[in-house]
């Protein structure tokens, strides 16, 4: 063993052998789906602005062609079906046509005629009860017809109220949805900005209600979204260099689940734990009711409002007191239920205490290890200049991606057993005795990850371009197998997770799968040029 506690011998053929398939930036994820039981990266591309007309004509053309509609009816099959084609051919493969048309409200052929009165020429609108020329109204797809102002009057409110992607024909329960270049026609003749911000709406729907696209969350906005072909939770990251979840457009928190996270920040931003902290070390003054915290031994305290009451009970007394007793004041025994409360409330405390400062440290880590690139890229550059000119020190940047990947999953490992082993999960239905082992479990694969990823952060800071060049061949055998030895740890933590412990939880708590060259790097769209 050397004098660090790592063998770096027993790993140096290993090393040398995998070094190249331990590629972090490859965006390949070839060693991991050669595992049996790991799922397939999922693909993802990024829609710009450019290409996101494109892409939606796409989708619109598949409907078009498999049950040959116009374009304004394949929109709303869409928009009502979440832009999911798939499920669009599913229902009407299952449902028939006529169910998936009345479902999404539309209408492909008119099923009643406009209301005519005197001429041939006039109508009367039903809205206003005016009689006009036919060629002031118009007739939707479900054959009701209005005059075109009161068309107009409806798509204005309704696209002010923002419900502009799907508007409902006015007629007393149709539930028919107008076509959108009618829409945009009658809107236009009175407002073209409004008729502009429509038809936006009608474009930016492809983003807002499917599923398997999200904006980037970047701020400012980059002006990227991100499609991903699975419902699978992922982490995902954007060609401007963010990374966030895709299910709930978050920071990363794998292997934390969307929902505990959600708590996490709720618990670690709130004033939950300060009441916690008044109802373990203070009482409420009788008086006041201002906190008081007993600073001394005697079991009568005095507010700074002059209010002197027993610590015992809480109850008012006055201030003529011995050792062991206040004159003119008795109080009986805690009760049992009190005493139980503020025990609790002691233990909570300090349980989330535990897990926070260890979250917490292990994010100011992080943050504090961002500036070793910095300086590893200084050292390189002197090796690469100097003593080691031929030698390849692509190790370097793999080892630093492995250590922040390791130390965000240590991190968010902590929320992540706050909640699985805490009771704030109702729905975690484990025994006391099974919950108790399986803590026992994932803490040793936690604390291995642990004890590793301080490892080979100690040696990433070593200062490698003063070493000869035999001492930076075998620090490079070294990183590179402790690297490997981690990535191995952190799948196994995964495994405990997946196989273990959220079996015992429902199908809400997903987490997003573990991946050695971490979260999904999103590709250029091939749409982008086709607009």
């Amino acid at each position: 063993m050397d004098s660090d506690g790592f063998d770096g011998d027993e790993y140096d053929d290993r090393a040398s052998s995998e070094d190249d398939d331990c590629d972090y930036d490859s965006g390949s994820d070839s060693h991991e789906n050669a595992d049996a039981g790991i799922p397939r990266a999922p693909s993802c591309k990024v829609i710009t602005r450019d290409s996101l007309l494109a892409a939606q004509k796409e989708d619109l053309q598949r409907v078009k062609d498999l049950l040959l509609i116009k374009e304004h009816h394949a929109r709303t099959l869409l928009i009502h079906y979440r832009w999911d084609v798939d499920k669009v051919v599913a229902i009407f493969v299952e449902k028939g046509k006529e169910r998936l048309y009345a479902e999404a409200g539309v209408t492909v052929e008119c099923n009643c005629a406009p209301s005519v009165s005197g001429s041939a020429a006039n109508m009367t609108c039903k809205i206003c009860y005016d009689d006009i020329p036919l060629a002031e109204a118009t007739t939707m797809d479900c054959g009701h017809s209005f005059c075109n102002d009161c068309w107009a009057g409806h798509f204005t409110v309704q696209i002010n109220a923002g419900k502009s992607k799907q508007i409902q024909c006015m007629e007393y329960k149709c539930n028919a949805i107008c076509d959108e270049v009618k829409v945009k026609n009658l809107v236009g003749e009175r407002d073209p900005d409004l008729a502009w911000k429509f038809e936006r709406f009608l474009l930016e729907s492809y983003i807002e209600d499917n599923k398997m696209v999200k904006w980037c969350p970047s701020i400012p906005h980059c002006g990227n979204a991100i499609y991903v072909d699975t419902n699978e939770c992922c982490d995902v990251e954007c060609e401007c260099g963010l990374q966030f979840c895709f299910s709930c457009s978050s920071q990363t928190h794998s292997p934390c689940s969307c929902l505990m996270w959600e708590l996490w920040m709720k618990k670690c931003s709130d004033d939950s734990e300060t009441v916690n902290y008044k109802a373990v070390y203070t009482k409420d003054c009788p008086k006041c009711k201002k906190p008081v915290e007993k600073n001394e031994g005697c079991n009568l305290v005095r507010c700074m409002c002059g209010q002197p009451f027993c610590w015992l009970c809480g109850g008012a007394t006055g201030l003529a007191h011995t050792w062991d007793s206040i004159e003119g004041h008795t109080c009986g025994r805690y009760k049992e239920n009190y005493k139980e409360k503020i025990v609790n409330a002691k233990k909570q405390l300090l349980r989330y205490t535990h897990y926070f400062n260890r979250y917490k440290a292990h994010i100011d880590s992080l943050k504090a290890e961002a500036n070793l690139k910095q300086k590893l890229q200084e050292r390189v550059s002197k090796l690469e200049s100097g003593i080691a000119a031929s030698m390849d020190f692509k190790w370097v940047t793999n080892a630093l991606n492995r250590l922040f990947q390791s130390r965000h999953i240590l991190a968010h490992s902590y929320p992540f057993a706050y909640y699985m082993f805490g009771d704030a999960l109702a729905e975690n239905k484990m025994t006391l005795r099974e919950k108790e082992i399986k803590q026992h479990l994932f803490e040793d694969h936690q604390q291995q990850l642990e004890t590793n990823t301080e490892r080979l952060s100690m040696y990433l800071e070593q200062p490698i371009d003063e070493f000869a060049v035999n001492k930076v061949a075998e620090m490079r055998l070294k990183i590179t197998a402790l690297s490997l030895v981690i990535n191995n740890f952190c799948r196994k933590l995964y495994e405990c997770i997946e196989n273990d412990l959220l079996i015992h939880l429902p199908s809400n708590h997903t987490v997003a799968p573990y991946r050695s060259t971490g979260a999904v790097k999103v590709k250029a769209s091939e749409l982008a040029g086709d607009v």
